[in-house]
């Protein structure tokens, strides 16, 4: 379930810009705001999903189990008896769904705030005592197939391995460290004081420590509606891993991903204890125009532009906090702030539209053999959920390939690696600036109606070669734009065997739009999947992805984080295919395709990272750890050991440098941080071995084309 919340934390779902029709229904005016919520979101889902599964005990024994995993993962808060407790509504979540109970969530709700309190002080009382590293003990962290304990002193005890094995950890990074101090220092003929182990293990338990109370003042800020959430999440995400529900500030927040835009002053925060801290100022934000805030300040209190009494936002939960600080464009708000010299002072900031500039697609130029090429690295689909003709990922892609072509590039690199989706309709858009026109992707819905979304534009906007970089995490809306340019054979693709495997759509439904009275508040929204979408030529990517022209190895090779490694996806198909005639432009694909795979077989980095792979699959396997430090410290060296091979991964770099567009240049002269990041950027495009193939290929597409036939024939 861990793994499952990771890759839906790192993946952005793909959706369909789209009006749907839609009926209102009457509620209960008396009615409790919680039950009307799952009878709504009953309602939705009945009208609109694309395969609605049939909540019957087996539906219900998966929310049961999800439900209980997802708020004891660990299980270090429930006890075997609360477990057969909760056991006997295993069947029973199905008709209580139905029937608006909510005596099931009331109870394990109710009991898990019991159990975290008591656990709290557990930890409080573990950590006052020294850990001994010398015991040999050894804990599993497969928790998933751990028995739950039987009664508070095996809780406690499982708490103890739990926290010994945490700091143990850092005890082990910290003695490794004063080592290569020591080492250092020896080398320079300097002295340094070295540590007691005594030492290191009390500052490896306050790390832990430290550690515990920040996870539990977490969970202390979260009240009973994001408890429930998180219930309805586990009811709405058994139908298939994409339907999720939204609650208001989760779907403000979904907007803002999607748009990598937000209305505010420009700066991330983080809670440290009971303060709210500046964790990052976004570049070109107010707060950093404003050049009076920095990263380490403290927001003590915020004061509104028409109001004379600041709020102390001390002890506050964060996103309350945010919600005081955040506001419309060109409204003020005031800070009081202790600044990182332990000064206060009142800031007045001007709150503005800030654009999070890491979710925009961005581009490189770079030179081999006095030929020009460009490199494209897109995110994700971006678009304004408000107002598609807004900035969106289509737009800034058109505006970077006529950037390219004054700059007479004569190739095109599109890394869509680590894509995880968005928006449909930029998909078509961008498809449309690499061919004349045509079908892009076809769509089915649950009534099995066709309909194909077609490029209309007969203007080509780049002719030239083009490869497309893909990798396991590109899903979605990545996977249609790949899926297309392969079927029109207008781009090699290269990247991993296959790509994520999410053929599906979803629409994000404004809830309180169901609703014919609305004196319950905000309802927030349902993300449900409609339909599902098909390659021209037919095939479905749900669970089978889009393979790659050209295989190459790469560290997710090993590990399944595909949509096939849910639960329950739905199933793969295929209709018939679109009517649609390939690209011409070329004139032997297949032999460039081959070129690129001899080459790939004969490079020793991927074949270290190939072996690299298939190392780290195995450290993920390993379940049984030792809590004895000497044995710790001998298995750790082994790995150490192994590790230093593939450390040569870090020194490999190419001959290719990469430089910014003029129009960027002129931007990094006013944002210095701007610089830095493509800096970075440009520092890993050099080390990039699958860039450097991408630029071999677009370098044999050039002269398989049919314009450099025809200008070199005699």
């Amino acid at each position: 379930m861990m793994k499952k919340n990771f890759v839906i934390a790192l993946l952005t779902v793909l959706l369909a810009v789209t009006s749907c029709s839609f009926t209102t229904k009457k509620f209960d005016p008396d009615s409790d705001k919680d039950k009307v919520l799952i009878e709504l979101i009953t309602y939705v889902l009945e009208q609109g999903h694309f395969d609605l599964r049939q909540m019957d005990d087996d539906f219900s024994e998966d929310v049961f189990n999800e439900f209980i995993q997802n708020l004891d993962p660990l299980k270090r808060h429930f006890l075997q008896a609360d477990y057969e407790e909760f056991a006997a509504y295993k069947h029973e979540l199905d008709n209580q769904i139905k029937n608006k109970d909510l005596s099931f969530f009331e109870m394990v709700y109710n009991r898990h705030l019991i159990r975290v309190e008591e656990s709290e002080a557990f930890y409080k009382e573990i950590l006052e005592k020294p850990f001994n590293f010398e015991e040999n003990e050894s804990i599993n962290t497969d928790y998933e197939s751990l028995s739950y304990a039987k009664n508070n002193a095996e809780l406690k005890e499982r708490w103890r391995k739990i926290l010994k094995f945490n700091t143990l950890g850092i005890f082990y990074d910290n003695y490794e460290t004063q080592l290569q101090e020591t080492e250092e220092a020896s080398t320079e003929k300097e002295e340094v004081e070295l540590k007691s182990l005594a030492e290191l293990e009390e500052e490896a338990r306050t790390t832990t420590k430290e550690s515990m109370e920040t996870y539990f003042e977490t969970s202390k800020d979260l009240e009973r509606k994001d408890w429930f959430s998180m219930y309805i999440n586990t009811f709405v995400s058994q139908f298939d891993p994409h339907t999720n529900y939204f609650a208001p500030r989760d779907k403000e927040r979904f907007d803002v991903s999607m748009s990598g835009k937000l209305e505010g002053i420009g700066a991330r925060l983080q809670k440290e204890r009971d303060h709210v801290k500046i964790m990052e100022v976004i570049s070109g934000g107010p707060a950093w125009r404003g050049d009076e805030i920095e990263v380490g300040d403290v927001i003590q209190k915020v004061r509104q532009e028409d109001e004379v009494d600041a709020v102390n936002i001390g002890g506050m939960r964060l996103d309350d906090a945010v919600d005081l600080i955040k506001g419309p464009k060109g409204t003020k708000v005031f800070l009081t702030v202790k600044k990182v010299d332990g000064s206060i002072e009142e800031i007045e900031i001007t709150r503005d539209i800030v654009e999070i500039e890491e979710t925009y697609a961005k581009t490189a130029l770079v030179e081999k053999d006095g030929i020009s090429y460009g490199v494209i690295n897109l995110p994700k689909f971006y678009f304004d959920m408000q107002d598609y003709n807004q900035r969106n990922a289509a737009t800034d892609i058109k505006k970077e390939i006529i950037r390219l072509k004054e700059r007479e590039a004569e190739g095109l690199v599109l890394d869509l690696r680590n894509n995880g989706g968005g928006s449909l309709s930029t998909v078509v858009d961008i498809a449309g600036l690499f061919i004349e026109k045509g079908p892009v992707v076809q769509v089915k819905d649950k009534e099995n109606n066709r309909d194909v979304l077609k490029d209309k534009d007969p203007l080509i906007l780049w002719e030239g070669p083009l490869v497309i970089l893909v990798n396991e995490l590109s899903a979605s809306a990545s996977e249609i734009l790949a899926a297309a340019m392969q079927d029109y054979e207008r781009a090699i693709v290269i990247g991993s065997k296959q790509t994520y495997g999410k053929g599906t759509v979803q629409n994000v439904s404004d809830l309180n739009r169901w609703m014919r009275q609305s004196n319950f508040g905000d309802m927030g929204a349902l993300k449900v999947t409609t339909q599902k979408f098909y390659r021209i030529n037919g095939g479905s990517t749900q669970l089978k992805g889009v393979e790659s022209d050209v295989v190459v190895a790469d560290r997710y090779s090993y590990i399944d984080i595909g949509e096939r490694d849910y639960k329950n996806p739905l199933p793969w198909d295929q209709i018939d295919p679109a009517k649609y005639k390939k690209w011409e432009g070329y004139h032997n694909l297949e032999k460039v395709v081959e070129s690129s795979t001899k080459r790939m077989k004969k490079n020793q980095h991927l074949a270290l990272i190939d072996e690299n792979a298939k190392w780290i699959k195995n450290q993920r396997d390993v379940e049984e750890y030792s809590l004895n430090f000497e044995t710790f410290k001998a298995e750790n060296e082994e790995i150490d050991e192994k590790a230093k091979k593939y450390k040569k991964l870090n020194e490999y770099t190419t001959s290719l440098d990469y430089i910014s567009l003029p129009y960027e240049e002129k931007l990094i002269e006013q944002d210095s941080a701007l610089g830095d990041k493509r800096e970075r950027w440009h520092k890993n495009l050099k080390k990039d071995v699958y860039v450097e193939e991408a630029i071999y290929v677009l370098e044999d597409l050039r002269k398989q084309t049919k314009a450099y036939k025809l200008a070199n024939a005699k």
